[in-house]
């Protein structure tokens, strides 16, 4: 998969072990709009998706975790790569260097919604499924106060966004 770009943080010096995180991250495109996830707490915008789980493959997860967070359905047949990003950055334990491997995946999916199943922060932070325009999302997550959300996640899904953009929404 292309790497779409890396968001390196440079703050880990001296770092004793590597804590590695992949996730795969659903684009889905309708009518111009983009379908996100919504934290109505935090004000911010990210794709539906999450971490792939030991032993899961990356569509797999993609389809569990945009069902999960966003109640979409992804058409296993639509699923094709988009590009990889990756994030890195100090760790929350001592010594600890944070590696995230995001894999985004263009997709369609079923008609309708379907129930979700959020995590308990996830539910927390009001997560809803919203159609959004890429500039409303791109501009929402690069201002205002989004708590203690890590800027750098924020930033990440506005570049991929811009790159959407810049490539064709619709392609």
């Amino acid at each position: 998969m292309r790497l779409l770009f890396e968001l390196d943080k440079r703050n880990y010096a001296g770092y004793t072990h590597t804590f590695f995180r992949p996730s795969a991250r659903s684009i889905i495109v309708k009518d111009g709009r983009v379908a996100m996830v919504h934290s109505q707490k935090y004000d911010y915008y990210k794709f539906p998706g999450g971490g792939i789980e030991a032993g899961e493959n990356h569509l797999d997860a993609l389809i569990r975790e945009t069902l999960e967070e966003a109640g979409l359905k992804p058409i296993p047949e639509t699923i094709r790569e988009y590009g990889l990003v990756r994030r890195i950055q100090k760790g929350k334990r001592p010594g600890e260097r944070y590696v995230q491997e995001n894999f985004y995946y263009r997709c369609e999916v079923e008609e309708g919604t379907f129930p979700r199943n959020l995590d308990d922060y996830e539910a927390a932070e009001g997560f809803t499924l919203e159609y959004v325009t890429p500039e409303l999302a791109i501009q929402r997550n690069r201002t205002g106060d989004h708590g203690p959300k890590d800027p750098i996640m924020l930033e990440r899904e506005a570049r991929v966004l811009e790159m959407l953009l810049k490539e064709g929404l619709e392609s």
